[in-house]
């Protein structure tokens, strides 16, 4: 879908151009994108090599695992559907931990794990169960102590205080994150509702009051 999305927003705008006799600003506007991508690309390395080499440390010296045990509680919580020995539950918290340190690329290949390890309790492989309907919400809209990518896209455009948005980032990630979890239990309730299974009562009363007293 989102692919269409963006094909349809092409095909607009060569349409718009080809109206108003502009096709060579599309065609510029393409080149300046492209090498604009590439600069920030090779500016974002050295930084992400830096902040990757930190996570390396942080779990080498048990900061990554003291955070996982701080959050097992709270994932415990969040999925109560996955068993507290189960791969996935590293995993989890292993994204959960990256995401707090914002660190979005070292997340995701946890979370992709994490998704797999889910999958093999899936009793239904074509649709998404709770618990990764979970992670997903919480991946997408985690608290983010520190926000290191954005902080180095800054640093690669030249801003004079790039971590001035620490502050903001952590409160908008804080009220995402407590609206997912909300969001997240309302439709776990629904689900639970929808899936209990159905009380049927006899079909002859009398019959099952006498089975009783006998």
């Amino acid at each position: 879908m989102v692919n269409k999305i963006w094909l349809a927003f092409i095909l607009i705008g060569f349409a718009f151009a080809a109206a108003k006799g502009n096709i060579s600003a599309v065609t510029e506007a393409a080149f300046d994108g492209a090498t604009t991508g590439v600069t920030v690309c090779f500016g974002l390395i050295s930084i992400m090599v830096f902040w990757l080499g930190m996570m390396r440390l942080a779990e080498d010296s048990g900061l990554v695992k003291g955070i996982s045990r701080l959050l097992g509680p709270v994932v415990s919580f969040l999925f109560p559907d996955v068993p507290k020995n189960h791969p996935a539950m590293g995993f989890i918290l292993s994204n959960m931990s990256a995401n707090l340190l914002g660190l979005g690329n070292a997340a995701t290949p946890m979370g992709i794990r994490a998704m797999q390890e889910l999958q093999t309790l899936n009793p239904d492989k074509d649709k998404a169960t709770p618990a990764m309907c979970t992670l997903l919400a919480l991946n997408t809209a985690s608290i983010t102590l520190i926000p290191t990518t954005l902080i180095a896209i800054r640093i690669s455009f030249g801003s004079a205080n790039p971590a001035e948005i620490v502050g903001t980032t952590l409160m908008a990630t804080f009220v995402a994150t407590l609206a997912a979890i909300m969001a997240d239990r309302w439709y776990r309730r629904r689900y639970v509702k929808s899936h209990r299974p159905p009380v049927n009562p006899p079909a002859n009363p009398a019959a099952a009051t006498l089975t009783v007293e006998r």
